[in-house]
């Protein structure tokens, strides 16, 4: 009896698995739809509700009928970028966001080369004083460099919101590991040749990190893009230079709580960012791939 079962048992245990594997497929691609949905649902609705003729009475309540408008229309974004002159503010977010990742870029390069090659005392300490930063909300430095800025004459400027971010502790750390995986024969040979260390560092050093440079800059430009609390203390006594970030909220009471016009405000916050991010994930998932390794 038990010779002739006994040849019947892995025929069961491949049957067994034969029928688990793709269940366990299954219930991943289940899981992995339920958090598409649940991230993208909220970007679906408010861009339903925007592209929605308000005059035809319908309810953004009214679920699931307000995520298929019968009346589809642009005049609720034409509205908003007429009445609420966004063109202004849209203009003061590109010139903080530019001036942010270029400058995040630089000085980031600058400082995370030294700590990468270079030999000094103090190397692992300085780095390690950098790295705990990171643990630190940034409402920390809200003060002290709200009174360093007024010092500086730089509250109510583009320059005062960009001059203290630019310097982060994540730009750096992204850089040096980035640096640090390049070979030191390159370096050498370079050295050999007569080449400076500033040589080295832009003619060696970023074009072969450019992963990294293209993450740190994708990464910088949609925090900086979506920022509010910090440009709205430096720029509050500037309310015509603000960034789209902040102005974005002055819509309830531009337009007397019409979410369909405030859906349309809230698309031009989120379009340009996830664009630039859609169009560049390779690159920053590469960057960041480099930085883990």
């Amino acid at each position: 009896m038990s010779a002739a079962t006994t040849p019947q048992a892995p025929a069961r245990s491949a049957a067994r698995l034969r029928w688990r594997r793709p269940l366990a497929v299954t219930g991943r691609y289940l899981l992995l739809s339920a958090i598409l949905i649940f991230a993208v649902f909220p970007f679906l609705w408010t861009l339903a509700i925007a592209l929605t003729d308000k005059t035809a009475g319908t309810s953004i309540y009214a679920f699931p009928q307000s995520l298929l408008p019968h009346q589809v229309t642009l005049h609720n974004f034409v509205d908003v970028y007429r009445t609420f002159h966004l063109g202004a503010y849209l203009w003061n977010s590109v010139s903080i966001t530019a001036m942010t990742v270029l400058g995040t870029l630089v000085v980031s390069a600058l400082a995370a080369y030294p700590l990468a090659r270079f030999r000094f005392p103090g190397r692992q300490l300085i780095f390690g004083a950098i790295v705990a930063t990171l643990v630190l909300p940034s409402e920390t430095n809200f003060i002290v460099n709200t009174l360093t800025l007024k010092s500086l004459h730089l509250l109510g400027t583009h320059l005062g919101v960009v001059v203290p971010t630019v310097a982060g502790a994540f730009g750096i750390f992204l850089m040096r590991q980035a640096f640090l995986a390049v070979p030191a024969a390159l370096l050498e040979a370079a050295r050999l040749d007569g080449a400076g260390e500033l040589t080295i560092l832009t003619r060696i050093m970023l074009p072969l990190t450019r992963p990294s440079l293209a993450a740190l800059g994708i990464f910088t430009l949609v925090s900086t893009w979506n920022a509010y609390f910090w440009p709205m203390i430096v720029l509050s006594g500037a309310p015509d230079r603000i960034p789209l970030s902040v102005a974005v909220l002055k819509l309830k009471g531009q337009f007397n709580y019409d979410p369909f016009n405030i859906a349309a405000g809230s698309l031009f916050m989120m379009l340009p960012v996830l664009l630039v991010f859609l169009f560049t994930q390779r690159l920053f998932l590469r960057g960041m791939d480099g930085a883990v390794k």
